[in-house]
């Protein structure tokens, strides 16, 4: 069976070309932080604009998840795999060529609107390939591979944003070099057996598994949810038995990512603003700490269940942020040991998030389910970064992290009632049981 195949080359190669999306998307999105600065002084940025900004491509994936989530499930995972990078590369080489803000705003809605999709597709085509002894490895390794991306767009950022007038252009269009080189990597790759079988079009499933895995290898019958040629689209997420799962995904992805992207979006105004100095190499500490606490991620998925890893990293990054919304900006040694934890702890159960929601939807709205929980985590990410800068302005740092600590709490509930245990089984069980 399929869910039991050893890991062979070709599962390699699709995951090397999921990583490669996910290096790529991480290194997008680090980008702003540090371009935000050299940008400011050629085109000026109140509060409102730099906010917009630095929201702009994660309001994009809420849009793009939720449209290429539903094309994904009626058209296929394949065309939105080529299609999504497309718009990522076109849209980021563009960049350099910006003279007003609404137009990097317009370009990076447009880089996120194919990251959704890419996001959406990625977690499904590589799930519906995978075999259940590796798949939480590979699907929890997006987040090592995107942080990868991130943090490497921050420390080319940290030293290289100030280097010239143009410098901020140089160093948001540069992410279209690997964005161009995904895309051409991508042409060829088969559509998902898994989606094949629960159109009707089984032999043509089985000739994709045969040639990839061979000829003793089988599809499990039910791997369609019982809806073989159907479409069921969104409304299949809120039946009886599926509204729990939709509403676990979205909520606890939506309180991970939250105060992720809110504060390494604005790491250098964060830690200026809790008065640690920009040249103490705080923040290049904390960058290697998000690389560390990502490849620690893996390791965690793989010895913990999956509900226990969640429920215990949400805790302690909660209780991390409560500890730095309570201390005086004397205490800067104990703020970036808290600090610290936190991002350890946030970069490592990150990988949660590419695991749960494919594991949780049955194929037929796989697409849909991953897309649904990627557009409510970027919309509350999105609206969270929008208010960052204006919340520190407004109320100061303090209650800001404590509004954060509140988000996790909230993850952390969620949790406890909703999150189900999908380590064990195959990929079908997990989305039914």
């Amino acid at each position: 069976m399929l869910d039991d195949v050893p890991l062979n080359r070709f599962h390699i190669k699709i995951a090397a070309l999921t990583f490669g999306a996910h290096f790529t998307e991480g290194y997008v999105l680090g980008t702003i932080a540090y371009a935000l600065g050299s940008l400011n002084r050629q085109i000026p940025l109140d509060a409102f604009w730099t906010g917009l900004l630095a929201s702009s491509a994660l309001l994009g994936i809420f849009l793009g998840s939720l449209v290429f989530g539903w094309l994904a499930d009626r058209l296929g995972r394949q065309k939105i795999f080529l299609c999504s990078f497309l718009i990522i590369t076109v849209a980021a080489f563009l960049q350099f060529y910006v003279s007003a803000a609404w137009m990097l705003v317009a370009l990076r809605v447009l880089i996120g609107f194919g990251m959704g999709g890419d996001f959406v597709v990625g977690h499904a085509i590589l799930a519906e390939f995978s075999p259940r002894k590796h798949r939480g490895t590979l699907l929890g390794s997006f987040s090592v591979i995107w942080t990868i991306g991130y943090v490497l767009a921050n420390v080319f950022g940290m030293f290289y944003a100030d280097a010239s007038p143009d410098a901020w252009r140089w160093l948001l269009a540069s992410a279209g070099v690997p964005a161009l080189l995904v895309l051409v990597l991508r042409i060829g790759t088969p559509e998902s057996p898994r989606w094949l079988l629960g159109k009707g079009r089984k032999e043509e499933a089985m000739r994709i598994v045969h040639k990839h895995f061979g000829a003793h290898v089988t599809l499990d019958g039910n791997a369609a949810g019982g809806q073989t040629g159907q479409a069921a689209g969104f409304a299949r997420l809120f039946q009886a038995d599926l509204i729990r799962r939709t509403l676990f995904n979205c909520i606890f992805f939506m309180c991970l990512v939250i105060p992720y992207f809110a504060i390494y979006t604005f790491l250098p105004g964060i830690l200026a603003a809790i008065r640690i100095a920009p040249g103490s190499g705080a923040d290049l500490l904390l960058n290697g700490f998000l690389v560390l606490g990502a490849l620690t991620g893996i390791w965690l998925t793989i010895k913990l269940p999956r509900r226990a890893f969640l429920i215990g990293a949400f805790a302690l990054c909660c209780v991390s942020l409560l500890g730095l919304s309570m201390l005086p900006p004397s205490a800067q040694v104990v703020m970036i040991v808290l600090f610290g934890i936190f991002t350890l702890t946030m970069s490592a159960f990150s990988n949660l998030v590419g695991v749960y929601p494919p594991e949780c939807f049955p194929t037929e709205v796989r697409a849909c389910g991953v897309g649904l929980s990627i557009a409510c985590s970027r919309l509350g990410s999105a609206i969270g970064t929008f208010l960052l800068p204006l919340g520190i302005e407004k109320a100061g740092i303090q209650l800001t992290m404590l509004a954060l600590a509140a988000v996790l709490l909230v993850g952390m509930v969620v949790s406890i009632a909703w999150a189900p245990e999908t380590k064990y089984l195959t990929l079908n069980q997990a989305s039914t049981s």
